[in-house]
């Protein structure tokens, strides 16, 4: 299943990227869905290349009632992002994968900053995946509005924290 997404934020790619990668940005966030923020590390210098591992418990309220039986009330998310150095006009790309402990999901997508002036429009491109024979189709498309919709949420709770911060 595709995800796909774009906004435009009225900010440069430097200051949305140190958003991205805040520790106190990563905890309102997770806090906003009802969630924790369990850990998050950068390996690696942020003005150049570096990755990131974000650990989330979120709850699984949204999710369809048969899925919260297999899964429960809480799921560990793991989230590792491979950013590349900044391009000549500023921009920047970054690697994304999601691992969910207890559900058959793989999520990879591929997140751009891309300068825009002094805007960044944020690109997200990505797919939502299950190896489950038979119903992982159906497993990745209940799990896919959500997936898409915790990805977009950063985004769109980037801009309130740039004004704010």
């Amino acid at each position: 299943m595709a995800l796909s997404a774009s906004t435009t934020l009225p900010h440069s790619v430097d200051r949305v990227a140190a958003v991205f990668v805040n520790e106190d940005f990563l905890r309102h966030t997770s806090e906003l869905v009802g969630g924790s923020l369990e850990s998050f590390t950068i390996d690696g210098d942020p003005a150049g290349a570096f990755s990131t591992t974000t650990v989330r418990t979120l709850p699984t309220t949204r999710l369809p009632d048969i899925a919260r039986k297999f899964v429960g009330e809480t799921l560990k998310v793991t989230q590792t992002e491979q950013w590349e150095a900044p391009a000549a006009d500023g921009s920047r790309a970054s690697n994304i994968a999601l691992k969910i402990s207890g559900a058959p999901l793989d999520v990879t997508a591929v997140q751009r900053l891309v300068a825009d002036g002094g805007n960044t429009r944020i690109e997200l491109e990505g797919n939502v995946s299950s190896s489950v024979p038979f119903l992982g189709g159906k497993i990745a498309d209940a799990a896919e509005p959500m997936v898409g919709k915790a990805l977009n949420i950063q985004s769109q709770q980037a801009q309130a924290w740039l004004e704010s911060h």
